[in-house]
């Protein structure tokens, strides 16, 4: 059963920096590192099928415009970015004989799965249908909320040393990746299997719903070892956290350059379906390009760990950054280039992404830490909080933004199941939203990181002697 807030009985709160678990100070078990990375199931599949199928569903399948399309979209996030610090400042202050955040990662996972299902449960069409669409979305967007915000700030808790950190994160990155594969490859082939329209989508749907049930049942019993322990008290209030947070300049910047990162990413995986149909030729593309974008994961994550071990996160950040822009900007060239190498340019551009998702997650439990060592309090909820909401804001902005991008060079919708033939503007159109807006935003998530200083500079040195 969940409690009252830290701090007002219970066990002892433990001096700041001290190791959060009798396992960190060593190292991490196999187990806990896995059980955290599996909840990433849940993340991962979130964040892609919905980026990756609810648009071209809204505008294809139910005849939604398009630009109002991008606004059903963007409604149900923004809604998720005024909850996010409220469940960050909940969980911060719980206990439980789970611990503070395993009870939200299982209910709020399960709850995801259920309402992940509805969102696509075609049970009626026309405007009946996108009403009933947009409302599960904005079940799955709350029930994401309080997954994924107590699922974020766990590392710090898990963790004390800063290579322990970066491993969990790594773990997470690479599972994500599995996500997105799984997703991104069978959600397509089941949405043909089951005949298009709103039946195919309904099996997309309660396949997603399996995916996300098995990541939020993972992480919660994965890591169920290390949970229990005497924890620090949370600031006495949700305005008080708020300044605490306001007044961490590397977060406050972290959390700038996530936003817009994840804009990138939003409207990269926005215009993958409209590249698929239009430029490559078919629907069938869709899966061979988000499996190009997320394969790298596997093999560029432990490079890129290394890599930050030498350089520090920031600045192995920006060479991600380079690397996913070249793959974006190559893009432009699809009508031009042959089907391989339009593949090859996604490869690149998402052996990029593997980087910046590491960075952007290790750089979050550091800042975590670095304020429970500052202020010797329990924060990390409502900085996860934000942080997330700063993803959710972004991944909301990404899809409205290609929308827009679509309804301004003429992109015309349909409401029988089929991508209508397009203008050779509107086929321009399709390729400067999935080009050159995810090169732009990524351009300038670097510029804003440029504010990130990372804290105890010994300590940080030690560590990457000892990842390397």
């Amino acid at each position: 059963m969940i409690t009252a807030p830290v701090g007002s009985t219970g066990a002892p709160a433990r001096t700041a920096g001290e190791p959060p678990h009798p396992d960190t100070g060593t190292g991490l078990s196999r187990r806990v590192r896995a059980g955290y990375a599996v909840g990433a199931l849940a993340s991962g599949t979130f964040t892609t099928l919905p980026g990756l199928l609810l648009l071209p569903y809204l505008t294809d399948t139910l005849g939604v415009a398009a630009a109002l399309a991008g606004l059903a979209v963007l409604v149900p996030k923004a809604w998720v970015a005024v909850i996010n610090p409220l469940v960050g400042r909940l969980s911060d202050g719980t206990r439980s004989r789970w611990g503070a955040r395993r009870p939200y990662v299982l209910c709020g996972g399960l709850g995801m799965a259920g309402a992940f299902a509805l969102m696509f449960a075609g049970i009626a069409d026309g405007t009946a249908g996108a009403w009933l669409t947009e409302t599960g979305f904005l079940l799955t967007a709350t029930a994401f909320a309080c997954f994924q915000i107590p699922y974020a700030a766990m590392p710090a808790e898990l963790a004390a040393r800063r290579q322990d950190q970066v491993r969990l994160a790594a773990g997470r990155v690479a599972v994500i990746g599995v996500a997105a594969l799984v997703a991104g490859s069978v959600a397509p082939v089941l949405v043909a299997a089951g005949g298009g329209g709103t039946a195919g989508h309904r099996w997309a749907g309660l396949f997603g719903a399996a995916v996300i049930a098995a990541g939020a049942l993972g992480v919660f019993f994965g890591t169920a070892s290390a949970g229990g322990g005497p924890v620090l008290e949370s600031e006495p209030s949700l305005r008080r956290q708020l300044g605490a947070a306001r007044g961490n300049a590397p977060f406050m910047a972290l959390l700038r350059a996530a936003t817009v990162q994840t804009v990138a990413t939003g409207v990269l995986l926005a215009g993958a379906p409209y590249l698929a149909r239009q430029v490559l030729g078919g629907p069938g593309w869709t899966g061979a390009l988000v499996a190009c974008f997320v394969a790298p994961n596997f093999v560029s994550t432990p490079l890129w760990a290394r890599l930050s071990a030498r350089l520090g996160s920031r600045r192995a950040y920006t060479a991600a950054c380079a690397l996913f822009a070249a793959g974006c900007l190559l893009v432009l060239a699809a009508p031009l280039l042959p089907a391989p190498l339009v593949l090859a340019a996604m490869l690149l551009a998402g052996a990029g992404h593997a980087g910046q998702l590491l960075f952007l997650y290790a750089m979050l439990p550091e800042c975590i830490a670095e304020e429970a060592r500052r202020t010797g309090r329990r924060n990390g909820g409502v900085l996860a909080g934000l942080f997330s909401t700063g993803e959710a804001v972004g991944l909301a902005l990404g899809p409205f933004l290609y929308a827009q991008v679509l309804q301004v060079f003429g992109y015309v919708s349909s409401d029988d199941g089929r991508a209508a033939d397009q203008t050779p503007l509107a086929e321009l159109g399709i390729l400067v939203g999935t080009a050159v807006v995810p090169a732009a935003a990524t351009a300038i998530a670097v510029a804003l990181l440029r504010g990130y200083r990372s804290t105890g500079d010994a300590r940080d040195r030690s560590d990457r002697r000892a990842v390397s």
